[in-house]
């Protein structure tokens, strides 16, 4: 059966990331199953469960659920009988989650504390221009990396007492665009609009590549993100150890401990950083360093 042609269909409906992975998950199942001589469409309950179990040494719970959930998906748009409802995935699920006591790993957290150092290290060129005020903007409205390299000049707003209104079209947890409302410090709209001095306002994006010193029309990575904080922690002249703990996550981790530590509460955080579980908010806490009260 030509599952492909049928994953077409989900097209625009899921992020480009989702995709992705229901694409290389069901890859990965149907060429197991390809090894074993078993059919992968309509899969049976004990090719499934197999197969979850021979996924589990390499990979993390999560990860090993993510495929199944590929394979449900997969069953489901060819209209076939779905295995995985079945009683024996449940346990298969349970024995792999039992069997490997992992721990999420939550980047480090830049908090106000590094994002001052990282920028103070950024060079007087075009790509310091650029740096600083994406670390500056990225903390102040907590974003993901990919929000982040979405943004537009049009999403800022410049306000009367010297900083920004920033909306945020589309997250993770938005996938329908409702959008949420940032604001900035003052710093954070100095730096975005020395930056916008430099790059002008013919580029779209708010943050572009730069070549050959000249901004180009197009948006930036999420990798370059990464890139940008790495290198900001290696400059700034941090362990090694410490630098591989950053990710292009870190600036929404860090941003959220600060507002623990300065007394702001869950409801508050939640607001300011668009998440809408609590449970996922508290992984992002957990290595805040905040008075407790007795």
């Amino acid at each position: 059966m030509n599952w492909r042609s049928e994953f077409q269909r989900l097209e625009g409906a899921y992020a480009p990331a989702t995709m992705r992975s229901y694409y290389s998950d069901v890859e990965i199942f149907v060429a197991w199953c390809s090894e074993r001589g078993l059919p992968p469409f309509p899969a049976e309950v004990r090719t499934v469960c197999a197969f979850l179990e021979a996924q589990a040494p390499e990979l993390a719970p999560a990860s090993v659920r993510r495929r199944l959930y590929a394979i449900r998906k997969a069953h489901r748009l060819l209209r076939l009988p779905d295995p995985t409802q079945d009683e024996d995935i449940n346990l298969t699920l349970r024995r792999v989650r039992r069997a490997k006591h992992t721990r999420p790993v939550q980047a480090k957290g830049l908090t106000r504390e590094y994002l001052d150092r990282f920028l103070e290290v950024q060079p007087e060129t075009p790509w310091g221009l650029r740096n600083r005020a994406l670390l500056s903007i990225g903390y102040d409205i907590l974003a993901r990396r990919s929000e982040l390299v979405a943004l537009r000049q049009s999403d800022l707003t410049w306000r009367a007492d010297g900083t920004l209104k920033v909306l945020i079209r589309r997250g993770k947890a938005d996938p329908f665009g409702e959008g949420r409302i940032a604001f900035t410090s003052r710093r954070t709209c100095d730096l975005v609009d020395a930056w916008l001095g430099w790059r002008g306002i013919a580029i779209e994006p708010l943050f572009c590549p730069i070549y050959q010193l000249k901004p180009i029309n197009r948006t930036l990575s999420t990798t370059t993100v990464k890139a940008v904080i790495k290198s900001a922690a290696r400059s700034a002249g941090l362990d090694a150890s410490l630098v591989n703990a950053f990710s292009g996550h870190s600036l929404r981790v860090g941003a959220a401990q600060d507002l623990l530590c300065a007394g702001h509460d869950t409801a508050a955080i939640m607001r300011a950083g668009g998440w809408k579980c609590v449970n996922v908010l508290g992984r992002y806490l957990e290595h805040a360093e905040h008075n407790v009260w007795l």
